[in-house]
């Protein structure tokens, strides 16, 4: 953030990342597990987390589509205490980790936006 901010200011965001960045290994990510990840692109910032459940690597933009929280109220907690769905612990809606389908909650049938990542090399990477 620059210097001449005031104290408090909310930090730019931007919604879309660039292609090719290294994220995490996904070693690094249980299974089912999630990682939330922050993004310094020039002056702004991206908020985003990974999703790891039955083998497969799904991103999403970290904001609810009730309400535009982030959905995580602790750090890479994004999931219910068994692993099987994606939880906002601000309004209890609750997601399918691999499509972001809304399954219940106050945003039944939305979907969580997608951010486009992938596996290689043992890397996750943005698309």
């Amino acid at each position: 953030m620059s210097e001449d901010a005031p104290e408090g200011a909310a930090r730019p965001r931007v919604w879309k990342t660039p292609p090719n960045v290294p994220l995490c290994a996904e070693a690094d990510l249980p299974d089912p597990g999630a990682r939330s990840l922050v993004l310094q692109i020039g002056e702004a910032f991206f908020h985003g987390f990974v999703v790891r459940r039955e083998g497969q690597v799904a991103g999403y933009v970290d904001r609810c589509p009730h309400a535009g929280h982030p959905l995580a109220l602790e750090l890479d907690r994004y999931l219910t205490p068994d692993g099987a769905l994606i939880l906002c612990g601000w309004h209890g809606a609750v997601f399918e980790p691999l499509t972001g389908l809304c399954v219940g909650g106050p945003c039944a049938g939305g979907r969580l936006t997608p951010w486009p990542v992938e596996v290689r090399d043992g890397i996750v990477r943005t698309l």
